[in-house]
This record gives C-alpha cells, sequence and structure tokens, in this order.
C-alpha cells in the first residue's frame, strides 16, 4: 500500500513539473540567453601616397623632394572604440585591445574584433602607441604582442619601463641619410614618464565612415579598410621633417618626436568598407 502511494505521489509530481514547463513556454517566459555578439575586422594598408608600400626595393619621394626605401614599418593600434548609427559607443575590452602592425607581417595588418554588439556602425576610434596605464602595468598584464620578453625583442618596440614601448617606427636608406650607411631611423615613443616626466606622444584617431556602415550581423563579418601613408610621418601639421637634417630621431629628442607624433595621427584614411 505505502509502494502504491508513492507512485503515485511520483507521478503526480512528473504531471505538475511538465505543466509548469509548458505554461513558460506558452507564456515565452524563458531564462534570458547569453548577450549575442559578432566580429568586424579592421585592415591596416600601409602605402606611401598613392603607391602601395613595398619594403627594401621601391623608391618613394617625401614633400622635400627626398628619395628614400622604406626597410621597417611598424606601429601599435590599441584602445579601439566604435562608434554605432544610434550614436551609443563600444569600447573593446582592454586586454584584447592591443595590436601591433608589421608592414612585414601581412597577418597583422588585419585586426578581427570579437564580442561586439550587432548593429550598424558608423565611426571609429583608436589610440596609435600604448597608454601608459599599460606601460606601467605589471609584467603579467603585458602579454602578446605587449611581452617586452616575447617577440618584442625581435621586433625592437620596447625601450626601457620609464620610456616604454615605441608606439611607431619607420626605417630606411636615403641618399639624404647618414652620411656612413645612407640609413635614417625615426622611432617615436614615449607616454609621459613613470617616474621621471616625459613628453606624452600617444595620439587618438578618429574616424568617420561617412554615409558607409559596417553592419554586424550574426552571419556577416565587416571589414573596414583603412589606408596608412607613410608621407603623413615626414610632412603634416606637427612639421615638415627633411631626412637630410634628421636622419635619426629617437627619444632623446622629445620636441621633435612630438611634431612626428602630431604628424602620425593624420595617416589614417578610411577607403572602403565591404
Amino acid at each position: 500500500m505505502k509502494s502504491i502511494f508513492y507512485k503515485c505521489f511520483a507521478a503526480a509530481c512528473a504531471v505538475i513539473i511538465l505543466f509548469s514547463l509548458h505554461s513558460c513556454s506558452d507564456s515565452g517566459i524563458s531564462p534570458d540567453p547569453a548577450a549575442e555578439g559578432g566580429q568586424i575586422r579592421l585592415e591596416f594598408d600601409n602605402v606611401v601616397g598613392d603607391k602601395n608600400l613595398v619594403l627594401n626595393g621601391v623608391t618613394y619621394q617625401n614633400a622635400s623632394g627626398e628619395d628614400f626605401v622604406v626597410t621597417k614599418f611598424n606601429y601599435f593600434i590599441s584602445n579601439i572604440k566604435l562608434t554605432k548609427a544610434d550614436g551609443t559607443v563600444f569600447t573593446v575590452p582592454q586586454d584584447s585591445s592591443y595590436f601591433l602592425i608589421k608592414e612585414d607581417t601581412k597577418t597583422s595588418q588585419f585586426v578581427t574584433l570579437n564580442n561586439i554588439p550587432l548593429g550598424d556602425y558608423t565611426a571609429a576610434e583608436f589610440m596609435v602607441g600604448v597608454d601608459s596605464a599599460r606601460n606601467t602595468a605589471p609584467i603579467e598584464k603585458r602579454q602578446g604582442v605587449l611581452d617586452p620578453s616575447g617577440s618584442m625583442a625581435d621586433d625592437g618596440m620596447y625601450w626601457a619601463w620609464n620610456s616604454g614601448y615605441i608606439f611607431l617606427k619607420l626605417e630606411g636608406t636615403s641618399p639624404k641619410g647618414n652620411p656612413v650607411n645612407g640609413k635614417f631611423y625615426y622611432h617615436i615613443g614615449l607616454f609621459g614618464g613613470y617616474n621621471e616626466k616625459t613628453v606624452n606622444n600617444t595620439r587618438v584617431v578618429k574616424v568617420n565612415f561617412g554615409s558607409l556602415k559596417a553592419g554586424v550581423t550574426a552571419s556577416e563579418v565587416p571589414e573596414v579598410h583603412f589606408l596608412v601613408d607613410v608621407l603623413k610621418v615626414f610632412n603634416g601639421p606637427g612639421t615638415n621633417i627633411k631626412i637630410a637634417e634628421y636622419n635619426s630621431i629617437m627619444g632623446g629628442q622629445p620636441e621633435k618626436s612630438q611634431q612626428i607624433a602630431n604628424n602620425y595621427v593624420n595617416m589614417f584614411t578610411l577607403d572602403h568598407i565591404h
């Protein structure tokens, strides 16, 4: 008798549970799904004026009429923000927002951002360089392209604790370069300093997409194609650099490096979105 009672009780509970689940389904009540997100890809296409940048072989000319060949062109992109058509801004999480673009490594020129809220985007903002917070962060917070002991040693994009990362590195040869070897070096860094004050050469770039939109959906990954013009390093609102006068500009020339930083903020233009 007792066994029959428990069997009936169990059956009644099962019916109640099934009815409850059915009722929730009918009323549209369900657990909140995980936030949906998509991807967007940023391409940094390095050029010299209206010509594609080719390392080590092609001769170009700057605004001062000086011939030059580029042998290295690297720069950091960080602190990325994307603006939606409705005006809301999505900030890429800090730990996923540092990239080293290298002309000699094609894959580095394509930056894929994940977990982007779905919608239409009409503008992008990013920093050229590495911010002071990350420059002075514990080493465990500076991994990947920011690891001074990793591939950074090969890329040579790091100076020391107080000077920090090199934000942009342009190297090449020119008849107007160093009289001994014809080379020129522009290594621009300095984030403001950790225990000794320096100039701050981080710069924020804002690019409006105009009438274009980058539509992020669950199935579509838009690609925003930027042109990055090396000639702007030499010529811009900051200064007009002549290789004959300055074949080397690094951290020891803070005023001149600051002028180049005021130039390179203008390197970036939107080409197209597809």
